[in-house]
């Protein structure tokens, strides 16, 4: 599997604080199958990180990684927040690129309302970069506009969702709002956005198998992450194989939700 969005790199964010914490989670991802991490670490106000520190780190992390024989690359990249992303300079952008190519992660905020982020994204796209949200399942704002999310999907921009808000980890509302996103075909790609090898672990196909879309996890963590890093055309996504089996388990759930939702 590769995975995604994950906070690898030590001492930088609110992920491993030494290397031994960074070796400890690459120990735990590969015992999961992960053999390719995306080093994700955020680049924000608050954790203002560039492009030179992050290649030093994981060109480091990977030194010792071959050291301790475990079987896991890291490849570079960055979780970007939006309010970052509005007013950085497009060609700092594009150097913190997943995998080194034009996808970048953008992180939208844990509030109620976004204020132009679709003009952000398109700002971004005229400028070359491709964009990935990172856990919109986990955005306010799409929770009570989900129609804003689906125009972005159908303008291009591609999702990665949480596997852990699959198996209710963030909650009850996040749990619906990432199957019902699931269901409707507008997840492109399930990561861990592991932080730690313990609270925060870098699990993902036991949180699919568990949700019902094991059928999907060659497309959701190989076939759709490789394209992104390679900057290669995204395959189109497969039928769901036990869409039927998983429907009847979890859309009645969900249709009860949206019930007392309104009522």
């Amino acid at each position: 599997m590769i995975d995604l969005h994950c906070h690898i790199l030590p001492g930088i964010d609110d992920g491993p604080a030494t290397i031994e914490d960074s070796l400890a989670l690459a120990r735990a991802a590969a015992a999961c199958g992960t053999r390719t991490i995306l080093a994700t670490s955020h680049v924000s106000w608050r954790y203002p990180n560039d492009h030179q520190t992050l290649a030093r780190l994981t060109a480091e992390l990977n030194a010792r990684l071959r050291a301790e024989a475990i079987e896991l690359r890291v490849l570079t990249g960055a979780e970007i927040a939006m309010t970052y992303a509005m007013e950085a300079e497009p060609a700092e952008l594009s150097r913190l690129g997943l995998g080194g190519g034009r996808w970048v992660l953008i992180e939208p905020p844990f509030t109620q309302v976004v204020g132009n982020l679709d003009l952000l994204l398109v700002n971004l796209q005229r400028a070359g970069l491709r964009v990935v949200l990172a856990h919109p399942e986990r955005c306010p704002a799409f929770h009570r506009d989900p129609q804003m999310l689906r125009s972005l999907v159908d303008s291009g921009i591609l999702t990665s969702i949480t596997a852990g808000s699959l198996v209710g980890r963030f909650g009850g509302e996040v749990r619906r709002f990432a199957l019902e996103l699931m269901h409707e075909g507008t997840v492109h790609n399930v990561a861990s956005d592991a932080h730690d090898h313990l609270r925060r672990a870098p699990g993902i196909a036991q949180e699919l198998e568990r949700s019902g879309f094991a059928p999907l996890t060659a497309w959701l963590t190989e076939e759709v992450p490789s394209a992104i890093i390679n900057d290669q055309e995204i395959p189109p996504r497969p039928a769901h194989a036990s869409s039927r089996e998983s429907s009847s388990r979890w859309l009645p759930w969900l249709r009860r939700k949206r019930i007392r939702r309104v009522s």
